[in-house]
């Protein structure tokens, strides 16, 4: 025990110690680090002064430097300017130098001036009086030329007028006559060829008819069918009939375009086919054009074979008649080629039996009149040269080649057939009806055609004639001369362009007559 409470005590103030110890060390480094501090806060304080008085001195080095440059710019530039100064100086005295010699030269040229208005001002003085004596002579000249040739001023100048007004007229009148002489001579053919192919071909007024079908449709749907999917139905259908169909906002309806009226029968068929097998697709189209192409060429074999048994003309080549069979689906303003040719046929027989001459072959040489217009679409030139050629190849009889290459005028008729097949021509396309106008549209054309030329001064009758391709018009002798004349057809043919519309061409026809009638006693 007492070891063990001596060890205690020994233990306890042990610890006191060095408790006394550590707080003792404690203060001392208190002390210590405090004493440090204030060394280290001096050496800063005095740092500090140090670098702001180096900074005072070095700010008042540079103010002492700038203040030397500015001077020295301020200097500088008092310089320049001193010299722009001078400079400035002489050029102005320069251009006060230019100025007193312009004035100078102005001064002289003042004067000089002043010198020739004083010249002008008597010219002028003098002018004046000789124009007085002038007009004084020209008064007296005219009251002589008025009495001596009776007329006024104003009834001269009148009277030359009228005059260069006549001869103006005559010399315009001859001018446009030997002009359209010369014209006519050296187009006429021309011009006919060509007017006559681009009417027959490519008409406006009748080629919207002459070149689209129209196939109904049980309902809208079908068009989506006949489209198919991306498109691969009506591509097929365009590409195996080459026609284009066109699928509009038109309810229950797809038009087929084409100028081949073959194509377009054809193209026709197949659809109307499709549409009631209700099966569309790529084969399925393939199939039914092929039966439609069938069907079109025993139609057009019927109707050739038809067309030969109406008319009584035998002996055909069988290519021909499949080409009359081809007239069925061809029009030429709105008027069927195969009709036409029927009828021109029928014509041509009547007049050859009336004329005496043979009345098969005048037949013959109607019905293959238009054989042209079959493949005139597929082939260059008009329906003309190509009919004569495919005459030529079928050898057909050179009357009947003749007569197909005259039916228009492109060469002279020289046979009896060759005229009668044109007279024949003219009746069938002529009469009323035939060419898409109903008869009340014809007699009103006729009137309007009859009213305008009566609307002109010096005309004493006018009459629509040839189905109204031709005017006639009389004029009265005493109020229309000849040369006044060729330009009224030339104003009354511009004035029935304006004001009416009509299918070919119309003659106009002025005839101008005088005469001398008196009585032997």
């Amino acid at each position: 025990m007492n070891i063990l409470g001596i060890s205690l005590i020994t233990w306890i103030i042990i610890a006191a110690v060095a408790v006394v110890i550590a707080i003792i060390a404690f203060f001392l480094g208190i002390t210590m680090r405090k004493k440090i501090a204030e060394k280290t806060i001096n050496s800063a304080e005095n740092e500090a002064r140090r670098i702001v008085n180096d900074s005072i001195k070095t700010a008042e080095n540079k103010k002492r430097e700038l203040l030397i440059e500015a001077k020295e710019e301020i200097h500088k530039n008092r310089t320049e300017f001193d010299r722009e100064m001078k400079e400035r100086r002489a050029e102005l005295q320069k251009q006060e130098r230019r100025v007193v010699q312009r004035e100078e030269s102005l001064d002289k040229k003042l004067e000089s001036i002043e010198q020739k208005e004083t010249v002008l001002d008597k010219k002028i003085k003098d002018n004046d009086s000789l124009n007085e004596e002038l007009k004084l002579v020209k008064r007296s000249q005219l009251e002589m030329l008025e009495k001596i040739s009776g007329y006024t001023v104003e009834e001269a100048k009148q009277f030359l007028i009228q005059n260069l007004e006549s001869e103006v007229r005559h010399d315009y009148a001859v001018l446009l006559k030997n002009l359209e002489d010369q014209f006519k001579e050296e187009a006429d053919d021309k011009a006919r060829r060509l007017i006559s192919l681009a009417i027959q071909k490519c008409a406006a007024d009748h080629v919207a008819e002459a070149t689209v079908s129209v196939v109904p449709l049980p309902n809208d749907e079908m068009k989506g069918r006949i489209i198919g999917r991306e498109g691969r139905n009506i591509r097929t259908l365009e590409t195996l009939t080459g026609v284009d169909l066109i699928i509009d906002d038109t309810p229950e309806a797809i038009t087929l375009s084409s100028f081949d009226p073959i194509r377009r029968e054809v193209a026709r068929l197949s659809l109307e086919k499709l549409i009631t097998d209700g099966r569309i697709h790529p084969a399925r189209i393939e199939e039914m054009v092929e039966k439609a192409r069938r069907e079109v060429d025993a139609v057009i074999k019927q109707e050739g074979e038809r067309a030969t048994f109406d008319t009584g003309v035998h002996g055909l080549n069988p290519e021909i008649v499949k080409l009359l069979g081809r007239l069925r689906f061809r029009t030429s303003y709105g008027q069927n080629v195969l009709k036409h040719s029927i009828e021109v046929a029928h014509i041509a027989g009547l007049l050859a039996a009336e004329l005496g001459v043979d009345v098969m072959l005048a037949k013959r040489a109607g019905l293959l009149h238009d054989i042209g217009k079959s493949v005139d679409h597929e082939m260059e030139g008009s329906h003309i040269s190509i009919g004569v050629d495919i005459a030529k190849k079928h050898k057909e009889n050179e009357d009947i080649i003749h007569a197909i290459h005259a039916h228009h005028g492109d060469v002279e008729a020289k046979t009896v057939i060759a005229c009668l097949v044109q007279a024949a021509d003219a009746i069938s396309a002529a009469r009323p009806g035939a060419r898409r106008e109903n008869l009340e549209n014809y007699i009103k054309r006729l009137e309007k055609l009859e009213e305008i030329a009566n609307i002109f001064p010096g005309v004493e009758r006018s009459f629509a004639i040839q189905a109204g391709r031709e005017v006639r018009i009389i004029v009265k002798p005493d109020e229309v001369n000849d040369d006044e004349l060729v330009l009224l057809s030339h104003e009354l043919a511009k004035k029935i362009e304006d004001e009416l519309d009509y299918p070919g061409q119309i003659k106009v026809h002025l005839v101008r007559e005088t005469r001398a009638i008196d009585y032997a006693k």
